[in-house]
């Protein structure tokens, strides 16, 4: 007869415990062990009976048909999946509640159901949070109320798979969301790590053995991680987290893995009362209301996977009535600038201790390369100094701790770009190849001026003192 037996499962990270405790000892969360009941087979692997097929290997050297992609027609969602969906690929979507996650999935499936460069497609949505009224009445507020999309409601793992293993599969399955799955064979709650986990783990396995592509939605946790096991991210082939501030119209798509293109891509788009829209040039977007010629801004020229994107930072500098001043980051990470406030008044004598600092990336972007650690710092020092940074000039490069600028890679790309949008001059770090000095970059009409030391992008800003008068001659 099976016997019963309880374990109490941390639902951030996963880790198992033989008895409750208020504190998980693998992450350090409070009040996150939550029991689950499982069922226990005696007998091991051997007493369930021999192999149904012996296991064969083959070459590695061998011939192995590329299998084709499913292009949406949403390009920004394309270049995020490599160029498409591959057929037998799991996806998972995750990012805050009401950031635009189902109506972004929503345009997707209308797209490849609806024609574009797949006509014969077939798409179903499955909601697990929306009743099919309630998805309706979204599509016809976007426009997509005439979309051949299949749509259908449920909840249970078993229901789905029945559902989905027949003769005609649709070509792509949206699961919205995986947190609310359920497999009546465990007793654990839905969106526990057990439910989340195999429920997961069976919607995969059928998407591999029928061919279609699986995209399933998850919730993240209030630190902005995706909520379950971490091992739900091993086993998805591409992880999508969907980002933005609610007080932006800007919605970024970023890929931290995917098996089939490029990671750190990113797809940019703005939301409106019809849904998300793409953003071709978003560059030019994210400077579009920038103001020239205000000490504390600059131009910053980065990569996010293949793509060159210009942001302005945004720096303020201001006395502190308090004994400990105050530091407040938005878009940037907060240690990386207690670094270089700590370079800027150690190797080039700036007294920032006792200032107030802000610093803010515009435009709703988090940025997470060093390269903007100069054009922070170019910022932090226009802002201290109250002059502006020359304008229509672009910056980027790395600050090492002894005040060096090192060097970033995809020079002339980011270089590119700045041209395209109309700048004229750079301040980058020392470039690799010998002989790279000041000058114009070869083909372009950019000048650009190399920074070797943080000492000389200071220098940069600091004004000449006026002399002092001559005292007139008395008149006695």
């Amino acid at each position: 007869m099976a016997k019963t037996q309880s374990r109490y499962v941390c639902q951030g990270c996963g880790a198992v415990a033989g008895k409750w405790s208020g504190r998980c000892e693998g992450c350090g969360a409070w009040n996150s062990m939550t029991e689950e009941v499982l069922e226990k087979t005696p007998g091991g692997l051997s007493s369930r009976g021999k192999a149904s097929q012996k296991l064969q290997f083959v070459d590695l050297k061998g011939q192995s048909a590329p299998q084709p992609r499913l292009v949406c027609g949403l390009a920004e969602f394309d270049r995020v999946t490599g160029g498409g969906l591959v057929p037998g690929s799991a996806v998972l979507v995750a990012g805050d509640p009401g950031i635009g996650k189902s109506t972004l999935l929503l345009q997707v499936a209308a797209r490849l159901a609806g024609g574009g460069k797949n006509p014969a497609s077939a798409c179903a949505y499955i909601s697990g949070e929306e009743s099919i009224d309630q998805v309706r009445l979204r599509a016809r507020r976007m426009g997509l109320a005439e979309a051949p999309v299949q749509l259908a409601s449920a909840t249970s793992v078993r229901d789905m798979v029945a559902g989905l293993d027949q003769q005609q599969v649709p070509a792509v399955v949206i699961v919205d969301s995986v947190q609310t799955l359920y497999i009546d064979s465990l007793e654990s709650a839905p969106g526990t790590v057990s439910q989340v986990r195999a429920a997961a783990q069976e919607l995969i396995r059928l998407a591999k053995k029928r061919g279609f592509s699986l995209i399933l939605v998850g919730h993240v946790t209030k630190e902005g991680q995706i909520a379950g096991p971490k091992v739900l991210e091993h086993m998805v082939d591409t992880v999508v987290t969907f980002e933005g501030d609610r007080g932006h119209h800007f919605r970024i798509l970023r890929a931290s893995k995917n098996r089939f293109g490029p990671t750190d891509e990113i797809g940019v788009f703005e939301m409106t009362d019809r849904g998300l829209e793409e953003v071709a040039n978003p560059s030019a977007l994210f400077l579009a209301e920038r103001r020239g010629n205000v000490a504390g801004a600059a131009v910053f020229a980065g990569l996010e996977g293949t793509r060159p994107l210009l942001v302005e930072i945004q720096a303020l500098v201001s006395a502190s009535p308090q004994a400990t001043p105050r530091r407040a980051v938005v878009g940037w990470d907060s240690s990386r600038l207690a670094m270089v406030l700590a370079v800027l008044e150690a190797r080039c004598g700036l007294a920032l201790a006792g200032q107030e600092v802000y610093l803010n990336v515009a435009g709703g972007l988090r940025i997470g390369e060093p390269a903007a650690d100069l054009a922070v710092a170019a910022a932090l020092v226009s802002a201290a100094s109250g002059q502006e940074v020359p304008e229509e000039t672009v910056i980027f490069g790395e600050i090492g701790l002894s005040g060096e600028i090192r060097p970033v890679s995809q020079v002339e790309l980011r270089l590119k770009e700045a041209e395209k949008l109309g700048f004229t001059r750079a301040w980058v770090a020392p470039r690799a190849k010998r002989g790279a000095g000041k000058g114009r970059l070869e083909g372009g009409g950019l000048a650009v001026e190399e920074i070797s030391h943080l000492q000389d992008l200071v220098a940069r800003f600091t004004k000449p003192q006026p002399r002092p008068l001559r005292a007139q001659p008395s008149a006695h």
